[in-house]
């Protein structure tokens, strides 16, 4: 797709809004009508958890942070949490093939191993990965009930891996009973179920899912399909011990099974290579929350493990190469209210990481780490916090992050945000012991400013336009033959547009733009794989008689490059999806869609397959 093509398209899609493997070389609050029937956009009441790691008003933050609800996520149908996410602005995901394959998540230009992950308030950090990073490939949408993606660093807060951003999923933890199947192209079955009761001060959810495709070519010129299976179980709950002390636990684990092509890939003869992973997630947490007048804590440990085992049957039944990665997390966050409007939130925390493999010894790695911001709000007119973190590093030694962030409330249903934060990421234990490692490694460091400007009317209309600006140095790059070094330095800058609004009685048009600059600073270059320009939007009607939904999405993706040598380029391409549903009764609900509409040939990465046109029906239990 030519540039002059693209960028008039997308100017013409936007105006209305406005009424596996990532190759390391980088050196509005809570705009969310993208992708619900008849967008409930969250007002200033509403929670988020990312910006402090405790419950605040959005409305007190000025970091942008996009908030993605239950009914949202089921609008938006299926199991794909790349169709869910790569709807948010400022956001690109790269996937090697099927449903299943190795996903990279890239947040405003950022690696993909620089967003933090959290599910249910547990890291899951791969510890053993290349980058430490996760794989969003592992992650299904059902049984999640809430998204929360912050976009800008916030390691201030949270402490290594928030260069680009934080993602925080969480459990669905609606009351009642919910299940639901669907089934359609490449012999897709897709179940879920869940339960959720809350009485008082206690709560307690379960959910569980199987996902089970056939797949297609992981290779974008095979033909023998790439299976995928997974089935995954996960649960919290609260046992309100006084009316302010609770004891919470979460618990997950996910058992994921993907095939790939091995080499040569099943081409110009070649048989497939039979060769598929295995991925064995186990996390958990337990903890305490305490909220008494004027004062809040809450604490806790967490454990994650990721077990990886590669098989090559060419060879034999066994497995011939496995990674294990482990890490244990304990926190304690609290805030104070102060006089006079002030604040003061806190924390410490620490890791104790280790991570092996076939060809690997054990090794391990301890960081511990203290932060304190101040806080001041004016009755929600105007907001600001500040504040420092320290980390200190058993390998490197010590480090500081410091950041700030303020709204201001211009006039009626306008308001202006700015944010600045620094970021930086520990070096995985890969990079420092793995093939090629490295011990002398330093973090990875980043510098991120942004500046917004907000309306909502408090109902479906709302406008958000940011610029945003990151500098990273010090990133990690592998140097062959010799090995990681810091040698990196990268600038990713660029505006999203961000709106909603409510064009006829039950018909609602939503999207975002994102202009994205990202550029390796060493070479000039642009970094892989990061669109200059992205384009969502989506038209919604619902039926005010029968509940009848009907909705359309549209994703347009510019011309970017595979390599970061800028030497293999990709295509923009355009897709559009269409999906409607139906109740039956009070309880149940039939639904369709059909993805890639007009059967649109792209590549998110050089050489993997990607979807054509595909049709799935389900239906869904609510009790």
């Amino acid at each position: 797709m030519k540039f002059a093509y693209f960028l008039s398209a997308s100017l013409l899609v936007a105006t209305p809004a406005m009424a596996q493997v990532d190759d390391g070389d980088d050196g509005t609050n809570d705009i969310v009508g993208v992708l619900a029937e008849q967008p409930k956009l969250p007002t200033d009441d509403s929670i988020t958890v990312t910006a402090t790691g405790l419950q605040e008003l959005i409305s007190r933050s000025g970091q942008s942070i996009s908030v993605l609800t239950a009914d949202q996520i089921e609008a938006v149908q299926g199991p794909d949490p790349a169709r869910l996410l790569e709807r948010l602005p400022g956001v690109a995901i790269v996937r090697n093939g099927p449903l299943g394959s190795s996903s990279s998540l890239f947040v405003r230009g950022a690696n993909s191993q620089q967003t933090l992950v959290l599910i249910d308030g547990i890291r899951m950090n791969d510890w053993a990965a290349p980058s430490g990073g996760f794989d969003l490939g592992t992650v299904v949408n059902g049984g999640i009930g809430r998204v929360e993606l912050l976009r800008g660093s916030n390691s201030l807060a949270w402490g290594s891996d928030a260069i680009g951003g934080v993602l925080a999923f969480s459990s669905d933890d609606r009351p009642g009973l919910r299940a639901g199947v669907e089934y359609g192209a490449n012999e897709t079955f897709a179940g879920n179920a869940g339960w959720a009761m809350r009485d008082g001060n206690h709560s307690l959810s379960i959910n569980a899912g199987y996902v089970d495709s056939a797949g297609i070519s992981a290779f974008a010129g095979g033909t023998e399909p790439d299976a995928f299976r997974q089935w995954n179980v996960s649960g919290k709950g609260a046992l309100g011990l006084t009316d302010s002390l609770s004891l919470v636990v979460a618990g997950r684990y996910a058992d994921s099974r993907i095939e790939f092509d091995g080499f040569p890939p099943p081409f110009y003869g070649f048989a497939d290579t039979p060769e598929y992973q295995t991925t064995k997630q186990s996390a958990g947490r337990v903890g305490f929350e305490f909220d008494t007048s004027g004062l809040e804590l809450q604490g806790g440990v967490a454990l994650s493990d990721t077990d990886r085992a590669y098989y090559d049957l060419t060879y034999g039944t066994a497995s011939n190469f496995d990674t294990d990665g482990h890490g244990v997390h304990a926190d304690l966050k609290g805030r104070v209210d102060l006089q006079g409007g002030f604040a003061l939130s806190f924390g410490a925390d620490g890791d104790w990481t280790r991570f092996s493999s076939t060809y690997d010894l054990r090794q391990t790695s301890r960081m511990l780490g203290a932060h304190a911001l101040i806080s001041y709000n004016d009755d929600g007119r105007f907001s600001l916090t500040f504040g420092g973190r320290v980390d200190d590093h058993d390998r490197f030694g010590s480090h500081t992050t410091l950041g700030a962030n303020g709204s201001f409330q211009l006039a009626d249903n306008w308001r202006v945000r700015a944010s600045w934060g620094q970021g930086f990421k520990a070096p995985s234990l890969s990079q420092l012991y793995g093939y090629g490692g490295n011990a002398t490694l330093q973090p990875e460091t980043s510098e991120a400013v942004d500046l917004g400007l907000e309306y909502s009317d408090g109902g479906t209309d709302r406008f958000a336009v940011t610029l945003f600006r990151r500098d990273s140095s010090n990133l990690i790059d592998y140097v062959s033959p010799t090995g990681y070094f810091n040698v990196g330095r990268a600038r990713a800058q660029g505006i999203e547009v961000e709106g909603a609004v409510m064009i006829a009685e039950s018909l609602t048009l939503s999207g975002n733009y994102t202009y994205l600059e990202a550029t390796n600073r060493v070479t000039g270059k642009e970094l892989a794989r990061r669109p200059r320009h992205a384009v969502n939007m989506s038209l919604d009607w619902r039926s005010p008689v029968a509940g009848l939904k009907l909705g359309a999405d549209f994703r347009l993706v510019g011309d970017r490059y595979d390599d970061g040598g800028n030497f293999v380029p990709l295509d923009g391409y355009g897709l559009v999806t269409l999906r409607a549903s139906v109740p039956v009764g009070d309880r149940f609900e039939l639904y369709g869609r059909v993805e890639n509409v007009t059967d649109e040939t792209y590549e998110t990465a050089a050489g993997y397959g990607s979807y054509g046109r595909s049709a799935f029906v389900g239906a869904r239990l609510k009790w």
